[in-house]
């Protein structure tokens, strides 16, 4: 009599049920993906054997390729900035050969996932490069400042943390900034040059006539940082304000100020014109835009001590 197959039948029947539940613990368990944004970091990453590509473009076409297929099978995926430099320095602390690719998963996964990242979305990756080097350099610019703000010190009258005091007085400006600017949707720069770099920020902030303010709370972090910095040093800087509205009128109105020994002092309305209707690099004059009115700043800064 023939021997049963039941036994092998239902060792071969289990399998799909298994690899099911795999696939469904696969999409639970998120990936991230290391991308070497500039052409210059991939040359330098040509330098391993392990690394294969050789062309950048081909290369992004790949990643855009990996993302878009992780995407499809439900796998939250984040894109890291990967920095040859830093992994470099990272292999030679941990004792790691960089030119392997468990090496370069191991910095992935750790010093470049806990860096400037990004969630994957379906941006093509012609769009996610540039917004991951803009992360890159807004992670840079916090951090540089919060360091400043760390190294001023305490006031030599008084004994208050000027860094402390700077960031709450920073608080308080922007929302004074917001606020007395009016319903609309609200741009604001502040530019501040250090012995090192020229630290900038920007915020998007909005008020409705009927409620409160609202700005993103990540970009509110850089921003009164960045301004709390420049308030403790005490040097030069700027701050510009354009709101835009809907109705009759000028959609857009600018204000501007300048720091001046720790504060913020309002421009008048023919400084801020010529701030915006000057050429940066050449100093030539540049035609206003149309729909734009030039306002003056107003007060934002209470009285009392600079710090």
């Amino acid at each position: 009599m023939p021997r049963s197959n039941d036994n092998r039948t239902g060792t071969t029947a289990g399998r799909p049920a298994r690899d099911s539940r795999r696939r469904a613990l696969r999409r639970e368990a998120p990936s991230t993906v290391g991308l070497l944004a500039d052409a210059g970091d991939f040359a330098a990453m040509r330098r391993y054997r392990s690394f294969t590509f050789d062309d950048h473009s081909d290369y992004l076409h790949h990643v855009d390729g990996l993302l878009r297929s992780l995407a499809a099978q439900g796998i939250h995926t984040t894109v890291a900035l990967f920095d040859p430099e830093e992994y470099a320095d990272y292999c030679a602390e941990e004792g790691i050969d960089p030119d392997t690719p468990e090496g370069r998963t191991r910095f992935t996964a750790g010093p470049a996932a806990a860096g400037a990242a990004l969630p994957y979305t379906g941006r093509p990756i012609g769009e996610l490069a540039p917004l991951l080097v803009d992360e890159a350099v807004r992670q840079a610019t916090w951090e540089y400042a919060a360091m400043l703000l760390a190294g001023v010190g305490s006031c030599a009258d008084c004994g208050e943390d000027i860094g402390t005091a700077s960031l709450e007085r920073a608080a308080d400006a922007l929302d004074r900034l917001v606020a007395r600017a009016g319903p609309g949707h609200h741009h604001l720069v502040c530019s501040i040059p250090t012995e090192d770099e020229q630290l900038v920020a920007a915020l998007h902030a909005r008020t409705r006539p009927d409620g409160p303010a609202y700005a993103a709370g990540r970009e509110s972090l850089d921003f009164v940082t960045v301004l709390a910095a420049g308030l403790a040093l005490g040097g030069p800087g700027g701050l510009v304000l354009r709101t835009s509205t809907e109705g009759p009128g000028p959609r857009d109105r600018v204000h501007g100020w300048r720091l001046d020994r720790g504060r913020l002092v309002p421009l008048s309305a023919a400084a801020v014109f010529n701030a915006y209707c000057t050429d940066a690099d050449t100093g030539e004059p540049v035609a206003p835009e149309h729909g734009v009115e030039y306002c003056p700043g107003y007060e934002v800064d209470e009285p009392g001590p600079p710090h």
